[in-house]
């Protein structure tokens, strides 16, 4: 049984001494969600993941929203593996549609980082996904598969369990347009079928696929009932204490 996982990303949001605040006032929810068998996490900001690790050490997952594949280097703004690792973060997101949108993330890029994660012992959360026109024309399944092909290239299968795959449509993030349970559940099934096909069907049924895209409190619930929907990535919803809160409390 694949356990379920809740995992906000911030984006560009939130000042340190807000992101204090809200991780004082989110750590009660770690207790809520083991007795329910859920993990649950934020993806922050750079400057707030000390602050916000300090505070919920582990009883949370306190995740990266991006991170370079180098250890070192001339890469002026980019932040690396060993710094993460030094404040104790071992997760990170990769590619997600506004870095592949905004910074030119290519599937070789992600695929770099992945790589780079897994050898340090790390859980990349490789977001996959979509544009409107993409998905206008029919061809979802096909963009999908690959960027989980290139994306994994030359992981193998002992590393391929240990890593998430995010199904976000790029049309349904922040616009309130939702795709339905049935649409993401026909792609996360999608995806894992592509998973037996490059390892087996024992490794693609330890492999938990989230759904992301304009998640909010009153239909995750709906989202998370179907069989390859193992979690949620959560944007706006997981800014505020209270929907946050919800979102735990609707999954159970």
């Amino acid at each position: 049984m694949r356990r379920k996982l809740l995992l906000g990303n911030w984006k560009m949001n939130k000042t340190v001494s807000e992101s204090r605040e809200f991780a004082k006032e989110i750590k009660p929810l770690a207790k809520e969600a083991r007795s329910h068998k859920i993990d649950i996490g934020v993806c922050v900001p750079y400057l707030d993941l000390e602050p916000v690790k300090k505070i919920l050490k582990n009883s949370m997952i306190v995740g990266a929203e991006n991170v370079h594949y180098l250890e070192s280097g001339a890469y002026t703004g980019e932040v690396s593996i060993p710094m993460l690792k030094d404040i104790n973060i071992s997760l990170s997101l990769v590619g997600h549609s506004e870095r592949r949108q905004y910074d030119n993330e290519t599937n070789e890029k992600c695929n770099a980082k992945i790589l780079a994660l897994l050898k340090n012992d790390m859980v990349p959360v490789y977001c996959v996904g979509e544009s409107l026109e993409t998905f206008e024309a029919n061809k979802t399944k096909e963009f999908v598969k690959e960027q989980i092909i290139v994306g994994l290239k030359d992981v193998d299968k002992e590393d391929v369990k240990k890593l998430v795959i995010a199904y976000e449509p790029i049309w349904s993030i922040g616009t309130g347009k939702n795709a339905s349970k049935e649409i993401a559940e026909d792609v996360c099934k999608f995806i894992r079928k592509i998973l037996r096909e490059l390892y087996d069907t024992k490794t693609a049924n330890k492999v938990r696929i989230l759904y992301g895209g304009s998640v909010k409190p009153n239909n995750i619930k709906d989202y998370l009932s179907e069989k390859d929907v193992d979690g949620a990535l959560v944007g706006g919803a997981s800014l505020k204490v209270d929907s946050f809160t919800e979102l735990l409390r609707n999954i159970e």
